[in-house]
């Protein structure tokens, strides 16, 4: 079993930065891919942004290309976000996800969630 914890949503100004985290405890997470998906209230959940094993490939979804990005330690088994130039409709709970494939697909364990709101 793998738990997933992430930290670092706030509050934040349209414009500013915000870093999350997430550190993953429990077996080892040799060969699965991370990422993290968001979801902004009565809206679907999606994914955000995922990273390979190796870190060689990543996937952003479109409307956070040049301005997310996404990093991962395999020695310290944690995933960051690096989330820049802010937009309102960022807004929403981001989760953490460990999937087989780094388009997040079909995760198999997920983190409980963070908020992050953005003001206009």
């Amino acid at each position: 079993q793998v738990q997933l914890v992430e930290s670092g949503g706030g509050l934040v100004q349209a414009g500013g930065s915000l870093r999350l985290s997430c550190a993953a405890f429990g077996r080892a997470l040799s060969n699965y891919a991370l990422g993290w998906f968001r979801q902004a209230p009565g809206k679907e959940r999606e994914v955000v942004a995922g990273i390979s094993w190796s870190g060689s490939s990543t996937y952003y979804v479109d409307s956070v290309k040049g301005r997310f990005t996404i990093s991962r330690d395999n020695t310290k088994n944690t995933v960051s976000l690096q989330m820049n130039n802010l937009k309102p409709e960022d807004t929403a709970v981001y989760y953490c996800a460990a999937d087989s494939y780094y388009t997040m697909g079909s995760p198999d364990y997920w983190g409980q969630g963070t908020q992050v709101t953005v003001s206009s």
